[in-house]
């Protein structure tokens, strides 16, 4: 099979088993994950944003950033953190939750001793690099869940995914802010690094200025103007929005429904370097594709 590393989407063919049966068991564990929902929603992990109009999309971006359209955003809550291992596995320990990687067997890594992705056995939220690697810390992003675990996750919690406008209205400190980055204009700043990136023109070259190969404790690189942490780099965030052109209806599926949006860049490489970090910058990838680079936070 042919990965790609930028905007990965990986088939995967799972054999069913009979309707009724299955129908079942999935019903059974959504009702077992409402059931232990915590009774109320803690807001203080979170920031609150006041809504407003804001232009979505940059006229120097790539183009699927493009045009630069207005909309108005309502008020909403966004985690200050992407969600931790530690409080994955909270999730995992109470309700017994199976993620996709583990229904599937494997999960997507890149070997960077071959310099190719792969779909590798065993790689989990709590093994990302697989069975026989370190275990995930506690206090680093989860990785390895597909946008449907992070959904479930955040029903649990009583909270929801940010949709991409969400986020990048949350990114631009809720103001129609010209900066490429959530602090900025520049990746390095009085000499350090402001974000966990890669750093290289491509991808057999990483310096690993910033400390960190792979992921990094979250809040390692401190908070933007509006308190969130990790707004850039680290792991892909998963947005509850389609993945589709500009301005087309927000509303409606596209040809593609499976396909959703991701923010942000992560620590791995890509082809758009510099401009993967920079609030308006979209990747995408399919609802059931778990990724080391790969993460999420929640929204209210």
């Amino acid at each position: 099979m042919k990965l790609y590393p930028i905007f990965i989407v990986f088939t995967l063919l799972v054999v069913s088993c009979k309707e009724t049966p299955k129908k079942v068991v999935e019903e059974t564990k959504a009702a077992k994950i409402v059931k232990k929902l915590p009774v109320e929603v803690d807001t203080s992990t979170m920031v609150y944003f006041e809504g407003g109009n804001i232009e979505i999309g940059s006229v120097t971006g790539l183009p699927n950033e493009q045009p630069v359209f207005n909309k108005q955003i309502n008020s909403f809550y966004l985690d200050k953190n992407l969600v931790t291992v530690a409080e994955f596995r909270k999730f995992i320990e109470s309700t017994s939750y199976t993620t996709e990687a583990d229904k599937f067997g494997d999960s997507g890594v890149f070997l960077f001793e071959t310099n190719n992705w792969t779909l590798l056995k065993g790689a989990n939220w709590e093994f990302p690099l697989g069975p026989d690697q370190e275990k995930a810390k506690d206090n680093h992003p989860v990785t390895q869940v597909s946008f449907n675990d992070a959904k479930a996750y955040a029903k649990w919690v009583g909270k929801r995914l940010p949709t991409e406008f969400e986020w990048e209205f949350a990114a631009k400190n809720g103001v129609n802010s010209t900066n490429a980055y959530a602090w900025g204009n520049n990746l390095i700043v009085n000499g350090k690094y402001m974000a966990n990136v890669w750093q290289g023109a491509t991808i057999d070259d990483n310096t690993v200025l910033d400390g960190y190969l792979l992921t990094s404790p979250v809040g390692t690189f401190g908070e933007t103007k509006m308190g969130l942490n990790d707004m850039a780099g680290n792991v892909w965030q998963w947005c509850d929005s389609y993945y589709k052109p500009y301005p087309e209806n927000m509303n409606a599926a596209p040809v593609n429904s499976s396909v959703r949006t991701t923010r942000g860049g992560s620590f791995m490489y890509d082809q758009a370097l510099e401009k993967g970090y920079t609030t308006t910058f979209r990747g995408q990838n399919s609802i059931d594709t778990s990724l080391f680079n790969m993460g999420f936070r929640c929204a209210k």
